[in-house]
């Protein structure tokens, strides 16, 4: 090797050494907010405190947990994104609600997908359609064979984007559905067992009935199959190019300098590595841990901005 060749390895290795040593030394220079975007009680708020907790135990920063509720997390990251960018502030979100108003009302929210940095996600919530178990179908074409044979057959929803992903499987399939507007899962699954709707949307509190034979899964509504189901295909699986996919992600705001965003990313994996993050997040969800890490992230908000506009037909 030339002297040039070893000199300009040298200060490579030099330069590789110092960024790690920078952001080893990385710490925010006072408490660094872990702001969550719901009122305190929901699966979001579960999740951000005990990330925060662990956080701060495995690092030594003061980590706060914060509730900025408001829109589904939009006056969260509204906030975030006018704020100056220096590592102090972190949201926990859920895309679902951000992507529809992206949607809906582009320019109204002071932020869109390009004002933040992303730094991963704690999960996704599994969202499968279902019915009881002894339903003459077991997936949407038995679904859609069903509804045509005895005029609307009605489905419990207790969100905009069930109802309307379902709405796409109805225009192209032909099929009628009566949509029955719920306040939550556990009123789906009370009218599917009861009778009174056909099939209708659970996100967890349905694992028990699934494991006792009382119901059974249709599909995956969401882009992936659930774990506890490998064997039930998801919608876009079953035909239909849509999906309902909601993931809980962090992000801080746009130009946070690198050495913090690097320190904080890997502060999160390490926090969601950890056995007493993936139990909380295991029992509020009944999903394992899903981190998508800061590119699939984008990723997964970019491709779910193109999705949600499908379903707005838009």
């Amino acid at each position: 090797m030339t002297f040039r060749k070893t000199l300009a390895a040298f200060a490579a290795a030099a330069g590789l050494l110092v960024a790690g040593i920078a952001q080893a030394e990385w710490a925010p220079k006072g408490n660094l907010t872990l702001q969550i975007g719901f009122g305190a009680g929901g699966s979001t708020d579960t999740i951000g405190r005990v990330v925060a907790k662990v956080m701060k135990e495995q690092t030594g920063w003061n980590v706060i947990a914060e509730n900025k509720p408001g829109g589904g997390g939009v006056a969260m990251f509204a906030g975030i994104a006018n704020r100056p960018a220096d590592g102090s502030v972190v949201g926990l979100g859920v895309n679902m609600p951000i992507l529809v108003n992206l949607v809906n009302k582009p320019g109204e929210l002071g932020f869109d997908l390009d004002s933040f940095d992303y730094l991963g996600t704690a999960a996704r919530a599994q969202l499968g359609l279902f019915a009881r178990a002894d339903a003459s179908f077991d997936d949407v074409a038995g679904l859609i064979e069903y509804a045509k044979a005895n005029g609307a057959a009605p489905l419990a929803f207790d969100a905009k984007p069930q109802e309307l992903a379902m709405r796409q499987v109805m225009a192209k399939s032909g099929a009628e559905f009566q949509f029955l507007s719920t306040k939550g899962g556990a009123e789906n699954l009370k009218l599917v067992l009861g009778g009174q709707a056909i099939a209708g949307f659970e996100a967890g509190e349905h694992l028990p009935f699934l494991e006792s034979g009382e119901i059974k899964m249709i599909a995956s509504m969401n882009n992936t199959r659930h774990n506890y189901a490998p064997d039930t295909p998801t919608l876009p699986e079953q035909g239909y190019d849509i999906y309902v996919d909601p993931v809980f992600f962090f992000a801080a705001a746009k130009g946070t300098p690198e050495d913090a965003r690097m320190a904080i990313t890997e502060a999160l994996a390490a926090a969601l590595d950890s056995e007493e993050v993936k139990t909380v997040v295991m029992n509020s969800l009944k999903s394992p841990i899903e981190n998508m890490g800061p590119e699939g992230t984008e990723k997964m908000l970019r491709d779910g901005l193109v999705n949600v506009g499908a379903l707005f037909g838009k």
